[in-house]
């Protein structure tokens, strides 16, 4: 399934790179969040194998993922979650599902991931610690070769299949028991981090996210964020928090908290202003 938000522009050529992607059957499902009005009934009206489910508003990208599966009924016991500007290799579907079969525990699969100029994007990364969260935010930019953003990214040697702490949402492939059995996304993340936590909520339930660059797959990136870079900004900023606050509970962790949430309003200011 794949979530739209004002993606006309690419979901026809996701849709007809899909069908070289696999050999199996398959059934896609569009939660469209907004869109230009009649364009995706356009789109998509002419494929059968294709379910178009009208939001009518932004609900962000976990919450329309979760309504969307839901529209798969139990035959279903595998499902991608992907973003709509992607392309798909020929025969990158069913490599992924070739590796999910040598996983028994996996939850969770992504593919290699190849921007459009061709550099292979850090899909496969460490879950975020204070440590590397805070060194990474505060120098990625900077410095972009400084420890902590090379430690998360998990991008030095040559791309292995591996266990990983979380997989990019913007093409995963999941074992649909995992998937339900963690309740799916977390909605209250409105856009960004819903994929970390994910990962890290499997993980905990006892199943792997496992990445598999024998599948491969170019995403475009930031289609339909673009739109709204600034207010993209602040939500990234406000899930970013919400997952460490999640995570670090307690009064002890009060005032780290608090010195957080300033640093991240500053950062903000400062990329916005």
């Amino acid at each position: 399934m794949t979530v739209t938000y004002f993606s006309e522009d690419t979901i026809e050529r996701f849709l007809d790179t899909l069908e070289k992607a696999t050999e199996r059957e398959v059934k896609v499902v569009v939660a469209d969040n907004a869109s230009l009005e009649g364009a995706l009934e356009r789109a998509t009206a002419h494929r059968k194998n294709v379910q178009l489910l009208s939001i009518g508003e932004n609900v962000g990208y976990g919450t329309a993922a979760n309504r969307g599966v839901a529209e798969l009924d139990d035959r279903y016991g595998w499902v991608v979650v992907v973003n709509p500007d992607l392309e798909w290799e020929p025969g990158s579907l069913d490599a992924l599902l070739e590796v999910a079969g040598r996983w028994p525990r996996g939850g969770a699969f992504g593919p290699l991931i190849h921007d459009l100029d061709g550099t292979v994007y850090p899909s496969a990364r460490l879950l975020p610690s204070f440590g590397r969260g805070i060194g990474h935010a505060a120098f990625a930019k900077v410095w972009p070769g400084n420890p902590w953003t090379k430690q998360y990214r998990q991008e030095s040697g040559t791309p292995v299949e591996r266990i990983s702490g979380w997989l990019s949402g913007s093409c995963q492939l999941f074992r649909r028991e995992a998937f339900d059995s963690v309740g799916g996304f977390d909605t209250r993340y409105f856009m960004y981090f819903e994929d970390v936590d994910l990962g890290d909520r499997l993980a905990k339930a006892g199943w792997l996210n496992v990445y598999a660059p024998s599948s491969r797959v170019t995403h475009e990136g930031g289609h339909s964020t673009s739109q709204a870079s600034q207010k993209m900004l602040a939500a990234h900023h406000a899930s970013a928090y919400r997952y460490l606050a999640d995570r670090h509970q307690g009064l002890a962790w009060k005032p780290v908290l608090a010195a957080v949430k300033l640093g991240l309003a500053l950062r903000l200011k400062l990329e916005t202003r």
